[in-house]
C-alpha cells in the first residue's frame, strides 16, 4: 500500500468539526490530495465552523461540510451530494463527555449507538468502500491496575454510560464486518488534547483556572495524595496514526493509539502552569468515591503500531507547550 495516500480519494468524517475531527480533518488536507466531506450535527462541543475556520480548512475547494444528524437515516438529498464515491469513512463523531453520559445516559446512546448503526448502515450501500474507520477509546476497558495496560482485544469494562456506548458500538461494528463484510479498522485512542480544545476538558480547563486564579481540583485516589493518571496524545498525532493505518493497517484488526508517557493529573497542572508562568493552586479530591462513573487509570499497550513502524510525530513535552503558548495567544477559545 506504499504511497496509497496519493492517490485520489474521497474521505467522509463525521464529527469533523469537533476537536480532535477538526484536526484530523486538518492533517489530511495538509497530508493528501483527497476530497474530504464533513459531517457534524453542530452540536455545543463543536463551536459552530469555527474550529475548520481557524485552521484553514474552509473555505476550500477540497472540503465540503454538511451540518447533519448522523443518528437519522441518510436522507436522498444527502447521498445526492456526497456522491457514491466514497472510499473511506472515518466515524468520529460521539458524546464523549462522561459527566454529560452520567447525568442523560439516553442522549449518550442515542448519539453513539445509534448514530454508529446508521453510519453502518449507509456505509454498506457503498461499492467503492474501502475502509470504514471507527474511532473509539480506551475507556471501554475501564480502570487499569498499576502495571497493567490493555491490549487491544482484551475484555471490555465500561463503568460509565460514555464508555459503554462506545464498547457496544465496537461490537455492533464487528457485527457488520462479520455479517456484510464491512472493510473495518477500529481505533483506541487515549486522552487526547491540542488547540481549540472545549474548555470543559482537562488541559483547557486547568488554563481557565490559572488565568483566573482559581483553586483546580485534582482527581486522586480516596488518600488525597496520589493523583489519577492518562496517557495523553496530541490531536495531531492521532491523525498523524490514523493516516498510517489507512496504507499499514489491517482489515478487520483493532490498533492501540498511545501517547508515550503515563503522567498524573497533579504533574500535568504544574506543567501547564510552569508554561503559562503563573502560579498554580491546587486541591486533591477524591472524586472518585462519590462518582464512581470516573476511572483514576487507564492504560493501553501500544506493541502493534510500535510494531507496524509508527512513530509519535512530536513527543508529549513538546505538544503540551505548543498547545498552552497558542492558547494564551488565543484566549477565546477557552470560554466558548
Amino acid at each position: 500500500m506504499k504511497n496509497w495516500r496519493k492517490g485520489k480519494k474521497k474521505v467522509l468524517i463525521t464529527g469533523g468539526c469537533g476537536f480532535i475531527g477538526s484536526h484530523v480533518v486538518e492533517h489530511f488536507k495538509r497530508k493528501t490530495n483527497w476530497e474530504i466531506v464533513v459531517i457534524d450535527k453542530l452540536s455545543y462541543a463543536s463551536n459552530g465552523l469555527n474550529r475548520l475556520r481557524n485552521s484553514d480548512c474552509i473555505p476550500s475547494d477540497r472540503i465540503k461540510v454538511f451540518p447533519v444528524d448522523f443518528t437519522l437515516p441518510f436522507p436522498t438529498g444527502l447521498r445526492q451530494e456526497i456522491g457514491e464515491d466514497v472510499n473511506i469513512i472515518l466515524h468520529m463523531g460521539a458524546e464523549s463527555h462522561v459527566d454529560n453520559s452520567i447525568k442523560e445516559p439516553r442522549d449518550c446512546f442515542k448519539n453513539n449507538i445509534d448514530g454508529t448503526v446508521e453510519m453502518l448502515e449507509y456505509a454498506k450501500t457503498l461499492k467503492d468502500l474501502e475502509f470504514f474507520f471507527y474511532f473509539s477509546t480506551d475507556e471501554v476497558f475501564g480502570y487499569a491496575p498499576d502495571g497493567v495496560a490493555y491490549a487491544e482485544w482484551d475484555r471490555h469494562k465500561p463503568t460509565n454510560p460514555y464508555s459503554a456506548s462506545k464498547s457496544a458500538a465496537e461490537s455492533i461494528c464487528v457485527s457488520y464486518e462479520n455479517s456484510y463484510d464491512l472493510p473495518l479498522i477500529t481505533v483506541n485512542s487515549m486522552n487526547v488534547f491540542g488547540q481549540r480544545q472545549h474548555p470543559e476538558k482537562y488541559i483547557p480547563k486547568v488554563m481557565k483556572n490559572i488565568l483566573s486564579g482559581q483553586k483546580t481540583l485534582i482527581h486522586s485516589y480516596k488518600d488525597k495524595k496520589r493523583a489519577g493518571s492518562r496517557f495523553y496524545i496530541h490531536a495531531r498525532n492521532v491523525a498523524s496514526a490514523i493516516l498510517f493505518l489507512f496504507e499499514n493497517g489491517d482489515i478487520g484488526d483493532k490498533y492501540n493509539i498511545v501517547g508515550e508517557k503515563e503522567i498524573d493529573n497533579l504533574e500535568l497542572a504544574k506543567l501547564i502552569a510552569k508554561y503559562m508562568k503563573r502560579p498554580l493552586d491546587y486541591e486533591m479530591v477524591d472524586f472518585h468515591s462519590e462518582r464512581p462513573g470516573h476511572d483514576l487509570r487507564y492504560a493501553l499497550k501500544d506493541t502493534k503500531m510500535s510494531v507496524k513502524g509508527w512513530e509519535l510525530p512530536v513527543n508529549f513535552e513538546e505538544s503540551l507547550k505548543l498547545t498552552v503558548e497558542w492558547t494564551m495567544q488565543n484566549k477565546g477559545w477557552l470560554d466558548f
